[in-house]
């Protein structure tokens, strides 16, 4: 039995329902760090918006759970519990609390929504992030560029404001000693690997255009295939004749995802819009050369010694991509180094820390 004295402070967290999902491993990977605060939860009751059975188990009771039900989306069927907070966890959900005085944290992770939807269901999500910023008693921001982006679109009152960078989910330990098996592809050549939804966005479509001014070279491209995008990689392939070549792989397990990075020639990730990009992270965790666009947020997690595409014409993706490359092989143990140092500055442990100073700030106001 929980303290009723204890404060109680609800966490926003259905997402967590499908772990493959970035906002699921944010959610899953955030509440088991925050697991560990013994201390903070001696006087807190930390409640997290779950009902998936692995979860609970792996995250265990230090923690409260409450039910999820998908009818709470709707005004009427609101949660009507009283909670010291409510932290909407990532900015997108339509669950929110029946009490508008409950003291509400919020989470934003970007605002691609106003570059990728259109018509009615911008207009919707636009007064919907509104809605929930004009609430807010604190906003959390997971990069710099977040919080810059949703200034210039939003009208952001005078409350407190925090950059939390998010956790790597591995660290080197994992990653040195990983067992090298696949179950999937493993292509004969030294190989690119890339990883993530593939959607416009991720542009996943240079590196296939890029792909023949670089001889002997494989591409690996991991993530759900189940779009009208993944259609546009399959007829690049085809016109470049890359068959061979190009390996779209659909979504892997965990380990073909450790085997990729541990085995890859290089890691490369033209994305448009990332409010933080994790995959970067991940990737530097072994030590590879690391190539991103210059968009959104990728320079501000990638750091200095990442190599960066400016534009995305192909022969010139293949100079940059060649040319640094070059630079990584004449200071290998330089470069590994600087990535894998980087890797390990980006924990959910510092995460969960900083979540629980933002609690108690808004507590104590």
């Amino acid at each position: 039995m929980k303290n009723d004295s204890l404060k109680k402070i609800f966490l926003e967290t259905h997402n967590i329902k499908n772990l493959r999902t970035g906002f699921g491993q944010f959610n899953y990977n955030l509440a088991r760090a925050l697991s560990k605060e013994t201390e903070f939860l001696q006087d807190h009751e930390l409640i997290l918006n779950c009902n998936n059975p692995v979860v609970k188990s792996e995250i265990g009771t230090t923690l409260s759970y409450h039910r999820y039900r998908p009818i709470t989306r709707y005004p009427f069927f609101r949660i009507k519990k009283k909670f010291s907070i409510w932290h909407s966890v990532n900015q997108n959900t339509k669950i929110e609390p029946a009490s508008s005085n409950i003291p509400y944290v919020l989470t934003i992770h970007d605002v691609n929504f106003l570059e990728e939807e259109t018509g009615k269901k911008l207009d919707f999500r636009i007064n919907q992030l509104n809605n929930k910023i004009k609430r807010s008693s604190a906003i959390v921001y997971v990069s710099e560029f977040a919080m810059f982006n949703t200034h210039t679109h939003f009208n952001v009152p005078n409350i407190p404001e925090y950059v939390i960078y998010n956790g790597n989910n591995f660290n080197y330990q994992h990653a040195k000693h990983s067992e090298l098996y696949c179950s999937g592809v493993v292509p004969e050549k030294p190989f690119i690997f890339t990883i993530g939804q593939v959607v416009e966005k991720k542009n996943f479509h240079t590196l296939i255009e890029m792909l023949p001014f670089v001889p002997e070279v494989d591409l690996v491209i991991a993530g759900d295939l189940k779009s009208e995008y993944a259609v546009l990689l399959q007829q690049k392939i085809q016109a470049y004749k890359l068959e061979k070549r190009v390996h779209l792989l659909g979504s892997i397990t965990e380990s073909d995802k450790i085997f990729y990075y541990k085995n890859c020639l290089a890691f490369c990730f033209p994305s448009l819009r990332e409010g933080f990009g994790l995959p970067v992270l991940e990737a530097m965790t072994f030590g590879k050369p690391i190539f991103l666009s210059n968009k959104t947020s990728l320079p501000e997690i990638g750091g200095k010694y990442s190599f960066y595409w400016e534009n995305f014409e192909p022969k010139y993706m293949a100079e940059i991509f060649l040319q640094g490359l070059s630079f990584y092989n004449q200071n290998t143990e330089m470069y590994a180094t600087a990535y894998q140092n980087r890797a390990q500055k980006f924990t959910w442990e510092n995460a969960a820390k900083e979540y629980l100073n933002v609690y108690k700030s808004v507590l104590n106001q």
